[in-house]
């Protein structure tokens, strides 16, 4: 009797893990599970600040939210965009809110339009040279990628707000 009771209460047990794992927060419900980034390279700089592109495209169901971003190349990293300055001149800035991929389309970060600045460059000083760069989301979820660095001539937006500011042609 007493291996019938076991048998049982190890049944039972069983099912109250399975069920209860069930009800567990899904893993896979993470805004950075939901991106994939294609095409990515980051504008060769010896130093000052540079500009990473990529293809940033949403598989899933619901819009995901970029907030921030990291890159051990750069001693502070931003999300950008590109936007007239009042005069007809194009000026970059950060982008307030982050970068908002809709569910199941692509948002496009390229030259002269919204990017992620890597400011104080480090390591991203010639071309083939690879560049780890990490995007955060609303979520708190990240996803890592590389990128590799190439030459770029750039798009020559200057930075706003202060004029004095060099150019760096992200």
């Amino acid at each position: 009797m007493k291996a019938r009771t076991r048998l049982v209460s190890t049944a039972v047990a069983s099912f109250a893990a399975l069920t209860l794992g069930s009800c567990a927060p899904d893993a896979s419900s993470a805004q950075s599970d939901s991106l994939v980034v294609r095409e990515q390279w980051v504008k060769a700089a010896g130093s000052g600040a540079t500009a990473a592109f990529a293809e940033l495209q949403n598989t899933g169901d619901d819009d995901v939210r970029i907030v921030g971003a990291s890159s051990p190349a750069a001693g502070h990293v931003e999300l950008h965009e590109v936007a007239d300055d009042g005069s007809g001149t194009p000026v970059m800035r950060e982008k307030d809110g982050g970068f908002v991929v809709p569910a199941g389309e692509t948002h496009l970060l390229a030259p002269g339009a919204d990017h992620v600045m890597l400011m104080d460059v480090t390591s991203v000083s010639s071309p083939g040279v690879d560049v780890e760069l990490t995007l955060e989301f609303e979520d708190g979820s990240r996803v890592t990628f590389t990128a590799q660095a190439r030459d770029f001539a750039g798009a020559q937006e200057h930075y706003a707000p202060a004029a004095s500011t060099p150019s760096h042609g992200g």
